[in-house]
C-alpha cells in the first residue's frame, strides 16, 4: 500500500492548509493512505494529543478517509520527521516550503551547497513533494 506522510504544524496554519490540500490531493491521486504528522517539541510541548491534532484537521478540511493522525515528541522536528517518516516506509513526503527552507538550513551546517529534495531522497528514498504556501 502506498504511504504519503505530511508533517503540519499545530494548530494548522495557512501554509499548513494548503500543504494538507496538496497531500489529500496526491494521496488521492495515488490511491495511497495520509498519515498527517504533528512534532510536539519537548522544550516547548503544547502536550497536543491525536485527538486534538484530528479535529484540527477536520474543522479546515473535512473528514478525511484513509487517514491517520500522528503525534511524535522530539528535539528536532527535521529529525522526528526523518525518523517517523523512515519508520512508516512512506513513499510520498509532502511539506511546505517554509519546511525545506528549515530543513535547508540544518543541512546548510553540514555541507556547503545542500540540495535538499536530493539529500531527503538519500535519506528516505521516497519522493518529495513541496508546496509553496
Amino acid at each position: 500500500m502506498t504511504l504519503v506522510v505530511v508533517p503540519v504544524r499545530y494548530p494548522p496554519s495557512s501554509h499548513s492548509e494548503a500543504t494538507l490540500r496538496e497531500a489529500v490531493r496526491v494521496a488521492e491521486e495515488r490511491d495511497a493512505d495520509l498519515t498527517i504528522l504533528h512534532v510536539d517539541l519537548y522544550q516547548n510541548s503544547r502536550h497536543v494529543t491525536r485527538t486534538e491534532l484530528k479535529q484540527s484537521i477536520e474543522r479546515r478540511l473535512g473528514r478525511l478517509d484513509r487517514a491517520r493522525y500522528v503525534v511524535r515528541r522530539g528535539f528536532l522536528v527535521e529529525e522526528t520527521i526523518l525518523e517517523e517518516v523512515a519508520a512508516e516506509g512512506a513513499d510520498v513526503v509532502v511539506i511546505g516550503s517554509k519546511q525545506a527552507g528549515r530543513w535547508r538550513r540544518m543541512v546548510q551546517k553540514l555541507l556547503s551547497d545542500p540540495d535538499i529534495d536530493g539529500y531527503l531522497r538519500e535519506k528516505l528514498d521516497c519522493t518529495v513533494i513541496t508546496v509553496e504556501g
